[in-house]
């Protein structure tokens, strides 16, 4: 079971070595850290799994504000998230552009992990698994890739998605490609442990949550519990 800490635009680079120093992930689960960019080096010392936000799709060029998988992994960078809720709702990341970042990534040597899912209003219009199946369809399987499956509509609003919700949506996505996938939306150390038993489940992309130790750590502990 994996699980993933997306800190966002959170923790400076001495707020991150504090954190670091503190934080012991229990045995039996797979955990990364995806600090912000200016952290990234302050979290690889720490002696995490590190994870960067984001990726570009080209190794070096003129793209502003961008960074390229031959800077992470020189850094000591394990992986990157493409594709998360907010690049697509504030910078206009689309499933095209999520493709290449993806596939770029995973073919210079980094793991993945590729956000998907459905807004409030697709879900209350019924059209959820046509959402997935459209932004699955541009993945290609990857022994290197993971699948965040996130309602658009329970991140950092305190919403979670109901276990059969939670169930159905991995279940289909797995049905597309074979990957682990995570389920991200509001977790916190009261409400994963259900949501970790469903069968389709692998692991959680954390958010808020993840920016304390003490409730990243319960959270960790409790996929350790369910996958003992």
């Amino acid at each position: 079971m994996l699980i993933a800490g997306n800190w966002k635009m959170y923790k400076t680079p001495s707020e991150t070595e504090a954190f670091c120093a503190q934080f012991e992930p229990p045995a039996g689960v797979d955990v990364v850290i995806c600090p912000p960019f200016t952290s990234l080096r302050e979290a690889v010392a720490g002696g995490v799994t590190v994870y960067a936000q984001n990726v570009h799709w080209e190794d070096e060029g003129a793209f502003t504000g961008e960074v390229s998988a031959p800077m992470l992994l020189e850094l000591g960078v394990s992986g990157a998230i493409v594709g998360h809720s907010e690049r697509r709702q504030h910078f206009g990341e689309t499933d095209e552009t999520v493709a290449k970042r993806a596939a770029h990534a995973l073919g210079a040597g980094l793991g993945v992990i590729a956000c998907v899912g459905e807004s409030e209003e697709e879900r209350e219009s019924g059209v959820t698994a046509d959402v997935l199946r459209r932004q699955v369809a541009v993945l290609e399987p990857h022994d290197r890739l993971v699948i965040a499956y996130e309602p658009v509509w329970a991140i950092g609003t305190g919403k979670i998605a109901t276990h059969d919700q939670v169930q159905e949506a991995h279940a289909l996505i797995k049905s597309l490609v074979d990957v682990p996938v995570l389920y991200g939306g509001s977790c916190k150390p009261d409400n994963v442990e259900p949501v970790f038993a469903e069968r389709d489940v692998d692991g959680a992309l954390v958010g808020g949550a993840s920016l304390q130790v003490e409730s990243f750590t319960a959270i960790c502990e409790a996929a350790a519990r369910i996958r003992s």
